[in-house]
This record gives structure tokens, sequence and C-alpha cells, in this order.
């Protein structure tokens, strides 16, 4: 019975825990423009999009100075920082921050980069509004 376990058991086992481990690199938006970028939109205008399309997606957003929104979702057990610069033409969004998604430097939790990705295309609609 032990050895019919360790044969089949096992590799099961393994294969648990590595996927309970996924990582990807880290998706950082280096320079999104937004959709209207020549308009002559207000800054504070497009802090209130960014705005709109965090809290959209369940994110506190909050300013930290003109054109910087520090960004932060807390999902179970799993929080993630991200801070947002932008002017009038685009935006970027950064990671900071993270508690129990694996960040090891380089790599997290793809469930991150998801979150980021819908955030930064809910920012683009946002803007087009």
């Amino acid at each position: 019975m032990l050895l019919r376990f360790l044969r089949l058991g096992l590799p099961v086992l393994a294969l648990l825990v590595i996927a309970s481990c996924r990582q990807a690199p880290i998706y950082n938006v280096q320079t999104a423009s937004f959709v209207n970028p020549a308009a002559n939109i207000a800054l504070d205008e497009r802090g209130r999009q960014i705005k709109r399309a965090g809290a959209a997606l369940g994110w506190q957003m909050v300013d930290e100075s003109p054109g910087v929104i520090r960004a932060t979702i807390s999902l179970r057990t799993h929080r993630a920082v991200a801070e947002i610069r932008y002017d009038q033409a685009q935006f970027s969004i950064r990671y900071v921050d993270s508690v129990n998604l694996n960040y090891d430097g380089s790599n997290i939790h793809p469930n991150y980069n998801g979150w980021i990705q819908r955030l930064e295309q809910t920012i683009l609609a946002q803007s087009g509004v």
C-alpha cells in the first residue's frame, strides 16, 4: 500500500506544490498613451479617470502627489500595491509591494499581472469617455 502511494501519490503531490508556486516575470506598464492623448484634458481630470478605473476593479486609489496615484488591491490573503504615474497624454504602472504573491525580485504570481493588465485596459477605456 505504501509503495503504491509513493508511486502514484507522490508525483501528484509534487505537481500540486509546483502549481501553487507559479510565477511569471512581473508586468509593469512602461508608457501607455491615453485614448485621447492630444485632447486638452487637465491633469486632475486624468487623475479622476484613473481613480474611477481602479475603483471599478476593487483597487483603493490614493493621490500621492500631482501625477502620482498609489493603487492597492486586497483579495483574500493577497495584497498588491502599485504606483501609477501620469500626465495629460500617458501613464505608467509600476510594482511597489505585495503580500502572498511570491514576489522574488523579478517574478510574481501570474494573478498580479492579470490585475495590472485589467487595470491598464480599464484606464484606457475610461480615458476615452
